[in-house]
């Protein structure tokens, strides 16, 4: 049961079902006849048909049960549903979802920017068969076509508004995935998914980011795209999607991809969602969007004990691959050292902002760092620096 103080709150925002709001626990018999009748305008439940035992299974546990489960609109859980059934190709089921969607509040053009975003994930051809799925339902509804452009790039800025959106969800992009492609051919990759993925389909109209991004997963949730799925659920974080709603529109698609796709892709939300109220960090996690210009950057000029350099070199050597492996707000540490006088070490620390500077230096392996360095350590200068460039990446 939920807890009373939360069903008032949900309630007065209108995102629960009746009976939560009212406080009259519903059977699922009955919440599956309301909730097929407000997609399909049809009766639920009727013992009819060929099948009608199974079809009394499925409709309870689908529109009974799992259209109950998390707090997902009717037009949240119609679009999932239409990806997921997008992307198995499975058309007959699409086209009665899409009729559905439409019944529901989705519009022609959102229902359309659902097919369309499929494209990166599963091909042309496949999305050309969802697109003219759902374009027969369109005809047979009397909604005109072509519907009314949604793209908002030209030539000459798709890759500047692809960059603004990757580098809002996905900070520092694939570029350690593509490098040493034969051929360089991983560059070429990296465009494509810039200006292909985010520039042309992700800055479209119709569906903010966060609708996007949040139906991008439950299509990878489909595909069983276990390494896409760990990058996306902070994709989903950064676009300003809760884990909750993440895991709700999983199980939105459980009954349509079955119970292994589904439950792959909520444990995946469930270990990076432990990691980060453990404190620890997924090595798939990007970090917060920072604008570069919030960038805290300073050299760090320190005099080592000549005697003691080599146990100087190996706590910080330590200290610098824990930081850039667990900080996702720790953009570089480039340590140098004098060629005339190694004992006079130079670092460029680049953190994303102050925040991220503040988190590090409570961590376990700066702590480590700082006591054991201590007698050791014979001057150190701090200069705070304004970068020339913000943002400029090194190669």
């Amino acid at each position: 049961m939920k807890k009373t103080l939360t069903i008032l709150a949900l309630a007065i925002a209108g995102c629960l079902p009746l009976q939560a709001q009212t406080g009259v626990e519903k059977d699922r018999s009955t919440l599956c006849k309301e909730n097929y009748r407000a997609l399909f305008q049809d009766e639920a439940l009727t013992g009819k048909g060929s099948d009608p035992e199974m079809m009394e299974i499925l409709q309870k546990f689908i529109f009974g049960e799992v259209f109950e489960t998390g707090y997902l609109s009717l037009k949240q859980r119609e679009m999932i549903t239409c990806i997921s059934l997008a992307t198995m190709q499975t058309l007959p089921q699409l086209k009665a979802h899409a009729g559905a969607a439409l019944n529901v509040g989705v519009t022609p053009l959102e229902l359309r920017e659902v097919m369309y975003l499929t494209a990166p994930c599963i091909g042309f051809p496949k999305m050309l068969n969802a697109v003219a799925a759902v374009n027969e339902v369109f005809k047979e509804r009397g909604i005109k076509l072509p519907l009314e452009k949604a793209g908002t790039v030209t030539e000459a800025d798709r890759h500047e508004k692809g960059a603004a959106i990757q580098d809002k969800l996905y900070p520092g992009g694939i570029a350690a995935v593509m490098e040493g492609v034969p051929g360089g051919l991983g560059k070429d990759v990296e465009h494509f998914l810039t200006e292909y993925f985010f520039g042309d389909i992700y800055s479209r109209g119709a569906l903010d980011l966060p609708t996007r991004e949040l139906l991008t997963y439950c299509c990878l949730a489909t595909l069983e795209a276990e390494s896409q799925l760990a990058s996306h659920y902070y994709g989903n974080l950064n676009a300003g999607n809760s884990p909750e709603v993440l895991a709700a529109a999983v199980v939105q698609c459980l009954p349509y991809i079955g119970f292994p796709a589904a439950i792959k892709a909520i444990r995946i939300i469930k270990q990076n969602y432990q990691n980060d109220i453990t404190g620890k960090t997924s090595q798939q996690k990007p970090a917060k969007f920072v604008p570069a210009e919030n960038n805290l950057v300073r050299l760090s000029k320190i005099t080592v004990d000549p005697a003691q350099l080599d146990a100087y070199n190996a706590f910080l050597k330590e200290e610098i691959e824990a930081s850039m492996r667990l900080e996702p707000g720790v953009i570089t540490l480039y340590a140098t050292a004098e060629k005339d006088e190694p004992n006079k070490v130079t670092i460029l620390e680049i953190y994303a902002d102050q925040e991220a500077y503040q988190s590090h230096l409570k961590t376990p392996h700066f702590q480590k760092y700082k006591q054991g360095t201590l007698e050791m350590v014979k001057e150190l200068e701090l200069i705070d620096t304004n970068p020339l460039i913000p943002g400029l990446k090194m190669k």
